[in-house]
């Protein structure tokens, strides 16, 4: 069986104020061609359909059109709300979609039922979606025995095995999550998900399935040869310069084994970032492959110069970030920007740093830890249950 493996859409996101509505409009397009082009059996959506809860109208109407086109073409399509998607809205009329083979899987407790793909002869595959869940919100319904994302997707993937044993022998087995699983490489644009302590979860909690086809993370990557991350098919931060954007063209062998290619999606305009003095950056030929890309520019001079954006712009149109880091002769930390401090820093630990400073060096202990901790975690849950009851 050959599938399809994508997520991370966030239809109606910008790119630094630019509209990307043509360009996801295009990578759709792109999609359902490579649907025809590659024979695909099935297509995977591993969450964030859209980019928040309450989208617009034309991202609404990029999603339906798409699910039209899939639907007409007959290749079944299953997929899963993240933590961008208002998982309600998202489901609202799951089971009358159903019928046309689009599988919306945006309820927890729906965890332990698959959608079954015929595949003869080689018999069933089982496709399993596990919706993005919020510890405080789905532990006690999965049964967890504590908060926190691996106990949470632990309880989940039980219900998976569990089902799964029932199955004919041979059944072939697919997962659909929306987490961030040790190993990944994030990028500067995935939404935090560290309510529940830890945010990220070993590999091995998808052990026993034969492919997990992940969402959350930007960039396309292969955490084993079981569990991929399909990243999202347009760049949506300037950290993610350096990506491949591309979707996971799968084949699950009647045996259970995997072969993967990437599949490249359309490119609306690449990015750059460039690092310098002003003068250097716009005399430098070096440059010249830059001028037609968005550019996130660091200027590097002692003083700011004058109208900056103006005059980058006049050789690099499509600037569209301009960041100051001035460069001194003293790069202590006392000197560095609070901004650049703080940069790759959890919440937990800036809060930690702070106590540590106040007290002039001496740090929280454990209990104050799991104060800290626990605050940011009331905080975040009843952020997620206010963007719930706002996505209702």
């Amino acid at each position: 069986m050959r599938l399809l493996h994508t997520s991370d859409w966030h239809l109606g996101r910008s790119f630094h104020r630019v509209s990307l509505l043509d360009a996801q409009a295009a990578f759709l397009d792109h999609l359902v061609a490579t649907v025809h082009d590659h024979d695909v059996d099935a297509v995977l959506v591993a969450g964030d359909v859209y980019d928040r809860a309450v989208p617009p109208l034309a991202a609404v109407e990029l999603f339906d059109s798409a699910l039209h086109r899939l639907a007409e073409a007959g290749v079944p399509t299953v997929m899963i709300s993240g933590n961008h998607d208002s998982a309600r809205r998202l489901g609202v009329a799951a089971r009358l979609i159903d019928r046309a083979g689009v599988h919306l899987r945006t309820d927890p407790d729906g965890i332990g039922t698959p959608v079954l793909l015929p595949d003869p002869p080689h018999g069933d595959v089982a496709v399993y979606g596990l919706p993005y869940l919020e510890p405080a919100l789905v532990r006690e319904r999965l049964g967890a025995p504590r908060t926190g994302h691996e106990a949470v997707l632990t309880a989940a993937m039980d219900r998976v095995r569990a089902d799964l044993a029932t199955r004919p022998e041979g059944t072939r087995s697919v997962v659909l999550a929306h987490a961030f699983v040790t190993g990944g490489e994030p990028s500067d644009s995935e939404r935090d998900i560290t309510v529940g302590g830890v945010a990220s979860v070993p590999a091995g909690v998808f052990d026993g399935v034969d492919y997990t086809a992940l969402g959350h993370l930007h960039g396309a990557q292969a955490l084993t040869d079981r569990v991929r991350y399909s990243g999202s098919p347009l760049a949506y931060s300037f950290s993610e310069w350096r990506h491949r954007k591309t979707m996971w063209l799968v084949d699950l062998a009647p045996d259970g084994s995997v072969a993967a290619e990437r599949i490249d999606c359309p490119v609306p305009r690449p990015l750059a970032r460039v690092r310098g003095r002003i003068d250097d950056l716009l005399a430098d030929p070096a440059l010249d492959r830059h001028e037609g890309a968005w550019v996130e520019a660091t200027l590097t001079d002692p003083v700011r110069p004058a109208e900056p954006m103006a005059r980058l712009t006049r050789r690099f149109p499509h600037t569209l970030s301009l960041v100051f880091e001035p460069e001194r002769a003293d790069t202590s930390d006392d000197l560095l920007s609070y901004a650049r401090r703080l940069r790759g820093r959890t919440d937990q630990q800036i809060a930690e740093d702070f106590v540590t400073h106040v007290r002039g060096g001496a740090g929280p202990d454990a209990h104050e830890r799991a104060a800290l901790r626990a605050a940011f975690d009331d905080v975040r849950a009843d952020l997620a249950v206010r963007e719930r009851e706002v996505g209702r």
